[in-house]
């Protein structure tokens, strides 16, 4: 999406972009797609590591988006549901679908931990991370690749603080053990 040189603020942009989209104008509403469309997929393929699939929910996202831009209050409001929507979706579609996930010891051994540029997009550690169950596994993929905070993560999966904290307690313990187990295997 392009701004308006005489916009000062973008976020009014969106904000009339979407007074535009809900009115009906089309080409608003495939403004708010490409602003958005990234952290729909993303979401979702960190989620399910099918790009297919995730550009599959994406367009469902954005089609339930369409049928319910009236409800959209504010530019904030939409990424709030977005994500939300996405979230919800994932985890429904995990379910349905049997999201067939990797054990620990079909994973390849990494070289060495030490040595990745960005230890969340090693292949191995998000193939362990899809060993947890799914509301777990998307506490963890909101919290530590969208980085929210466990308040918003609390909101968009409509559950209690606390039990989000837990979440992310126990996959994080999950994670170094079978991090740690991956480690030792290493080193026999």
């Amino acid at each position: 999406m392009q701004w308006p040189k005489s916009a000062a603020n973008p976020v009014d942009v969106i904000d009339d972009t979407l007074a535009r989209a809900k009115n009906g104008d089309q080409a608003a509403f495939a403004d708010l797609v490409r602003v958005h469309q990234a952290m729909v997929f993303s979401l979702a393929h960190r989620f399910f590591r099918d790009r297919a699939f995730a550009e599959d929910l994406a367009q469902e996202v954005f089609l339930h988006l369409y049928q319910n831009l009236a409800a959209i209050e504010s530019p904030s409001h939409l990424k709030f549901w977005l994500r939300k929507v996405t979230s919800h979706r994932c985890i429904d579609y995990s379910r349905r679908r049997k999201v067939q996930t990797v054990s620990v010891d079909e994973a390849p051994e990494p070289m060495s931990i030490f040595d990745l540029p960005d230890a969340m997009m090693h292949s191995t550690l998000r193939r362990i991370v899809a060993t947890l169950p799914e509301k777990p596994r998307l506490v963890v993929t909101l919290r530590y690749q969208e980085d929210l905070d466990p308040t918003e993560i609390a909101k968009i999966l409509e559950m209690p603080l606390n039990t989000v904290k837990s979440h992310l307690r126990r996959s994080l313990a999950i994670l170094r053990e079978k991090i740690t187990r991956c480690l030792g295997e290493i080193e026999v």
